[in-house]
């Protein structure tokens, strides 16, 4: 069942409140409603996280944390999404969104030179945050429908097929049980 996957690497909320670095936050990290592993609370966090991921601001973690505290789904999975834009992925991902942009503008996109600096970011900056912003937004609300959508199928999926082997058990052992019944 997704839930005992998930609860086999999630934190547990004590450990995380006792980091002196988490203190200031452990009223939001105390909240058993942000623990919550249901399909609900876990597309949803899917949904925050996946959106929170493809922004290209800083502090991905905290706009997650505290998208994850208003839409009340869980906070652990809503932050650790976040990574999947990481520093090897991050400019291949928003190069990506700033393509998508520019093609939705309607307006020529720059290649990236064939030696990518922060410079060179920070001189065309002023030209590239339009469409950048345009592709994060759009690929963010995206990515994050799809996500949702995901988990919610792949959820159902599971369920079911946990009952139908729930129900073939019991078809067994009954079987089982009357054939015993007979042999005497």
């Amino acid at each position: 069942m997704p839930r005992r996957f998930l609860q086999r690497y999630m934190p547990h909320p004590d450990t995380l409140r006792r980091q002196r670095s988490l203190r200031f936050m452990g009223h939001l990290i105390g909240n058993p409603s942000l623990w919550v592993l249901s399909r609900r609370s876990v597309a949803n966090a899917f949904s925050v996280g996946l959106f929170s991921a493809m922004l290209p601001v800083p502090f991905q973690m905290v706009v997650a944390a505290f998208g994850a505290w208003l839409t009340r789904c869980n906070l652990p999975l809503s932050v650790g999404l976040v990574w999947i834009t990481n520093p090897l992925t991050m400019p291949l991902i928003f190069y990506g969104n700033y393509r998508l942009g520019a093609w939705l503008m309607d307006i020529p996109a720059r290649q990236a030179p064939s030696r990518l600096s922060t410079r060179w970011v920070a001189e065309q900056l002023a030209e590239l945050l339009p469409a950048l912003a345009v592709g994060s937004v759009v690929s963010a609300l995206v990515i994050a429908f799809l996500g949702n959508v995901a988990i919610r199928l792949v959820w159902r999926w599971q369920v079911s097929r946990s009952w139908r082997q729930r129900s073939r058990r019991r078809h067994r052992r009954r079987d089982r049980g009357r054939g015993r019944e007979q042999d005497p």
